[in-house]
């Protein structure tokens, strides 16, 4: 049960990032990298505001806790995320070769498990549904806005 309680923890640090995103415009994800029990990175989606199609908030967050560790192994992390990664993002945190990955709601349009369930480290183990229900209202909200 302690894993469950950090993991709600952590995730809801992802979800404030996830906030910062939606008040920019963007696409509510956010993500954040653990070390140690320490928060080293936190991110948003984005995507809008860099017109850039890969600033994912996965993308930025492995960007920034590769910094903060000075090197691009993040072997000794946790990433935590809203929505479950793409099969890009599944690639990158691969290539980082972080061991675990946590998600709040699935993607079923673009989530890796479905395009690329492969994708990530061998290694590495994958807990989804955090949150579950919170990451999704989220995200339903922000595209029945938009439409």
């Amino acid at each position: 049960m302690e894993q469950r309680n950090k993991d709600e923890q952590y995730m809801r640090k992802a979800l404030q990032e996830a906030l910062q995103a939606l008040d920019k415009g963007e696409i509510p994800i956010g993500a954040v990298v653990v070390c140690q029990d320490r928060i080293i990175a936190r991110a948003h989606n984005l995507t809008e505001t860099l017109h850039d199609v890969t600033a994912h908030a996965e993308m930025q967050a492995i960007t920034a806790a590769a910094n903060e560790l000075g090197g691009k192994y993040l072997t000794d992390c946790t990433l935590y995320v809203t929505v479950e990664p793409c099969t890009m993002c599944a690639g990158a945190l691969g290539w980082s070769q972080i061991p675990r990955v946590v998600y709040g709601c699935r993607d079923p349009k673009r989530g890796y498990t479905d395009y690329a369930p492969r994708a990530l480290h061998p290694r590495c183990t994958v807990t989804g549904g955090i949150l579950e229900e919170e990451c999704r209202q989220l995200m339903q909200d922000f595209f029945k806005d938009r439409r």
